[in-house]
């Protein structure tokens, strides 16, 4: 299966290894994932695969960079560089991508984490410091420049950035806990978006 899945180009191993983990990982969670397995998937040997990641912590790593790092660079990239006025950028780029996260893999990252996450605190932190504080410290931005703009109340600079992903996260641990209760997770991000531009807006 790994053989044909998997290309066997050199510079695309690690990226290959990477997604494997993340599938075994998906499917077994982190303790039960065990390296022969990924190895396997990605139709590699064990060797090989430790000579790209020496841990199992460094594969975990590597799927948060490979899963959750590059969605979320492409959305602070948007955020940073965009023309929209920050109600279109809210109405368009965020709230599309916030739609998209709780039926994404990276809330089978967010659901490992919740689940085993208090054994491995080095993992925990390390997605604080790659994905959860580099997203807040962008939202930050974006509300600065929103007031500098005069787009946004000056008073927005007292809002605690966290805001504008409760939604988000409330809807990935809905959709983990409450699987038999369904949930329109689209309204409930639309909804927030809407409250905070009421909120927000001079």
């Amino acid at each position: 299966m790994g053989q044909q899945k998997y290309q066997r180009r050199k510079e695309d191993r690690p990226a290959e290894i990477a997604e494997a983990a993340f599938e075994e990982f998906a499917e077994k969670g982190y303790a039960a994932t065990r390296v022969d397995d990924v190895a396997r998937r990605a139709g590699v040997s064990k060797g090989l695969t430790y000579l790209y990641y020496k841990t199992k912590e460094d594969l975990f790593k590597a799927v948060i960079r490979n899963v959750v790092v590059r969605r979320v660079n492409s959305l602070i990239d948007g955020v940073e560089s965009t023309a929209l006025t920050s109600e279109e950028f809210l109405r368009g780029p965020f709230l599309e991508f916030m739609k998209k996260v709780p039926r994404s893999p990276i809330a089978v990252v967010v659901r490992l984490l919740v689940a085993e996450g208090w054994r491995h605190p080095d993992l925990v932190a390390y997605y604080y410091d790659n994905v959860v504080a580099r997203g807040l410290g962008a939202i930050r931005g974006f509300v600065e420049r929103g007031v500098a703009r005069g787009e946004f109340r000056r008073e927005a600079l007292d809002l605690q950035p966290h805001l504008f992903i409760a939604p988000m996260l409330t809807s990935i641990l809905w959709r983990l806990v409450f699987t038999e209760r369904p949930l329109d997770t689209d309204q409930l991000i639309e909804s927030q978006v809407d409250l905070l531009l009421e909120h927000l807006a001079t």
